[in-house]
């Protein structure tokens, strides 16, 4: 299905991000996969982008690790310039990469949270941002592409404080805002918003508090869920039409027909977390 096309998955060394770049590779295509882990030990959860690159191509895409600290932009844009030399434009770019800061689960108002929850506003937000910055021109040149960029309803509804709420709702803003940018360009940008994932630090979170999220854990979505939804987004003839909105990865799924690993859809959190945001069509230049 996406034979011969090139992506990039920003934080993929573990977590949704290789779960997006293994569905993708499942389809057949070439994923450049960006983090920070060269070995098991650089982060507290298993993952390396050798890894995850390893898994690409075992899928029966091909994989293609990059080293790259997504707080820094020269590293980030170093990316970009590789695979124009390598392959002169892109196709998907995803961003996932995000700081996840100690303490962002814990049930405290932001006062006694360490100040380091606003590193979600560098990694997570501005990270965003300076890919899609980057990668921009490869998009271009490829005469159509998609920019998916993911995101929560913790944009929306109270989830894990004002700084993850924050982050994530500029995140959406800014997606809406570049497919504006990009809408005669045959790029389209939308914000996904998951479900809970059954990424490694989900699983930790669950083994330790058992009674957190027991419930959810039930409905969650596997990693590989989003880059399902994202490879059919990308196939649909129709995808402008979606550019510059938010959507919940469920309610997609259920639409394009796509299933989780396990044969069956998750589910729409849209009755108890509020439905996505809408933005005004309105224009200021």
């Amino acid at each position: 299905m996406l034979n011969g096309k090139i992506c990039l998955v920003t934080g993929a060394s573990r977590g949704v991000g290789r779960g997006v770049a293994l569905a993708l590779g499942a389809a057949g295509a070439t994923v450049y996969v960006t983090g920070r882990s060269r070995e098991e030990g650089d982060a507290p959860l298993p993952g390396t982008v050798y890894a995850t690159a390893a898994e690409v191509t075992a899928a029966g895409g091909l994989g293609i690790p990059v080293v790259c600290d997504h707080a820094d932009d020269a590293s980030t844009k170093a990316v970009c310039d590789r695979i124009a030399n390598e392959h002169g434009h892109l196709d998907i770019l995803v961003n996932c990469a995000i700081a996840l800061p100690d303490g962002l689960t814990d049930v405290a108002p932001f006062w006694r949270k360490p100040l380091r929850m606003t590193d979600l506003f560098g990694v997570g937000m501005r990270s965003a941002y300076v890919a899609c910055y980057y990668a921009a021109p490869l998009l271009l040149k490829a005469g159509g592409g998609l920019v998916a960029n993911i995101s929560s309803a913790g944009a929306r509804c109270y989830m894990h404080g004002p700084a993850y709420g924050a982050a994530k709702a500029a995140v959406d803003k800014m997606t809406h805002d570049m497919a504006h940018d990009f809408r005669n360009d045959n790029v389209a940008a939308v914000a996904l918003w998951m479900g809970l994932v059954k990424t490694e630090r989900t699983l930790a979170v669950c083994a330790a508090e058992p009674e957190k999220y027991a419930d959810w854990l039930n409905m969650a979505e596997s990693p590989e869920f989003g880059g399902r939804v994202i490879a059919a987004i990308y196939l649909d003839r129709d995808r402008a039409s979606r550019s510059g909105k938010v959507f919940y990865a469920a309610e997609l799924a259920q639409e394009y027909g796509v299933t989780d690993v396990d044969g069956k859809r998750p589910p729409s959190h849209r009755a108890f977390l509020g439905a996505p945001t809408e933005f005004s069509a309105a224009v200021v230049e």
